[in-house]
This record gives C-alpha cells, structure tokens and sequence, in this order.
C-alpha cells in the first residue's frame, strides 16, 4: 500500500534552462542505470527474498527509486523549460519533441527507450543481491559522471544527494547479503 507525499526526496531548484544536460540526465530515468529499472528491479526481486527482512529492504527501496524517478523527471522538465524550437533543434532533441513535446519520457542519453531487459529477477536471493549491488555502482558512477558535466549548483546539489542515495543503498543490499550468507550457509 502506497500513501504519496507530495514533496520530493530532495529539493529540486533548476531555475535555468539547459537542453544539454536534459539530455543527459534523463538517462537516469529510462537508462541502463537508471532509476525506473531499478524501482522496478528490486519491487520484481522481493518476492523471492526468503524473509521478511528482505521483502522490506527490497520494497522500501524500490519506493525510494520511484522518488528519485520523480525527481529525474522535474529536473529534466526544468532543464526543458521554456525551450524554443529552436533551441531544441540545435540541441538535437528534435526527434524527442518530435514524439514527446517538451514531455517526459523514460529513454536513455542516446535516446533508446526504457525496456524491461535492464535487469532481471532470477529468483535466486545471492544472484539477485549481487545485481542489486551492481546496479547501484552503476547508478552511482552515472551520476559522478553528470556531477562533472553540470556547471549549475542546483543540478549539481541534487545530483550529488542522488549519488549518496546510491551509496547507502549499496551498502543496505551488501549488508543483506552478507546476512544472508551466514543465515542460510552459504
């Protein structure tokens, strides 16, 4: 059961334009590394957790990723915002307005939509945690690499409480992991 508040994880401020990184950064809604599959990811995963410590950990942070998918997308529409034609032209969002207008869509920076073949659920609580981990390094490096492209503050502090959202969420699935390990032996 999901009750929404209606404030972001952390508060996102863009107040300029920048087509560019909108660009990029919506690789971090429908990319390989991206927020949606991972919400998606660990919400598939926990029904094979073998207790409920697992179950919880999987669901409260698949509920954390859906929250960083929102977040991802009022940057990217901020970034967007006021865009002319022609701005979207140069930027060579053309084939996204093409389709989207100034909407947002799950696709990566090269703008390849968003497909379920992202990640996977192989039933199997040690292979699916590595993943988990995986995934959440990946995401992480996603975001320093966006960190070194923004030249605007408020991008950049967002970004980087996303990146710290990953870190913790590593360290949460390695602890699990490890748990499971001397649990279950082996």
């Amino acid at each position: 059961m999901y009750k929404y508040c209606k404030i972001l994880p952390y508060p996102v401020r863009i107040k300029k334009k920048n087509l560019k990184m909108a660009k990029l950064i919506v690789t971090q809604l429908g990319g390989p590394n991206g927020e949606l599959g991972a919400a998606l990811r660990y919400f598939s995963q926990k029904f094979n957790m073998p207790d409920d410590k697992g179950k919880a950990l999987l669901n409260d942070i698949a509920t954390e990723e859906l929250g960083h998918a929102e977040m991802i997308s009022v940057m990217v529409h901020n970034l967007l915002k006021d865009a002319s034609i022609e701005e979207i032209k140069n930027e060579g969002l053309d084939c996204y307005f093409t389709d989207h207008g100034k909407g947002i869509y799950p696709i990566d920076a090269s703008g390849n939509p968003f497909t379920a073949s992202y990640f996977a659920s192989t039933g199997d609580v040690f292979a699916d945690l590595s993943e988990d981990m995986a995934a959440e390094q990946k995401a992480r490096a996603t975001y320093e690499s966006l960190i070194d492209l923004s030249t605007d503050d408020d991008l950049t502090n967002a970004l980087l409480f996303l990146r710290q959202r990953e870190i913790v969420h590593f360290n949460r699935f390695k602890e699990l992991y490890d748990y499971y390990k001397c649990k279950l032996n082996n």
